[in-house]
């Protein structure tokens, strides 16, 4: 089978994935879950990331703070990304106040590899452009070093280090300019 973005054109090798908006009949439990699933291999690196062992509740408040998007392989939910613009940071975070960001971007180990984190990844920074952003800050771990790279090749530029509260290890931040990113496309 092929694996379809949201407009049916081919995106690689899998079965169709669908991608749609969390809705009120959508399980907060199951989103938890694959969650945990998908930075479970972080969390066995040592890298604690807060998805890994974050809660049912957690997971509601993180998805209700944005646009939270669900992919869906069948029925079985297989990738997840919650999206906002703008995003609030905490004082002293190393980002522009009035970009976009994205959390909670996953997918299921079975499906990785597939090409679904990057499609993923450009439902986040569509919406971010739609809700009016030009940029988008994120940050990770910087001993994932794999995931840094990942986004590094998208176009993604560390601005800064920061250390949440709630993960053991510091963060890169990462900006990416969206506007200047769509001329070039």
């Amino acid at each position: 089978m092929i694996l379809r973005n949201v407009h049916g054109r081919s995106a690689g090798p899998g079965r169709d994935i669908s991608i749609r908006r969390f809705t009120d009949g959508d399980s907060a439990e199951e989103l938890t879950l694959l969650l945990h699933r998908a930075y479970a291999a972080h969390a066995a690196a040592g890298r604690v990331f807060f998805a890994s062992y974050q809660s049912v509740q957690d997971t509601a408040i993180r998805a209700g703070r944005g646009e939270c998007w669900l992919a869906f392989q069948g029925v079985e939910l297989v990738g997840s990304v919650t999206v906002a613009a703008p995003y609030a940071v905490p004082a002293g975070y190393p980002a522009p106040a009035d970009a976009g960001s994205f959390w909670q971007l996953a997918v299921d180990p079975t499906c990785q590899g597939a090409g679904l984190g990057q499609r993923l990844l450009t439902v986040a920074e569509d919406r971010i452009i739609a809700l009016g952003a030009a940029e988008a800050v994120i940050d990770t771990s910087v001993e994932a070093v794999e995931l840094v790279g990942w986004y590094l090749r998208r176009g993604y530029a560390p601005i800064g280090t920061w250390r949440w509260d709630v993960t053991n290890y510091e963060s890169v931040v990462l900006l990416k300019d969206l506007a200047a990113a769509r001329l070039e496309r």
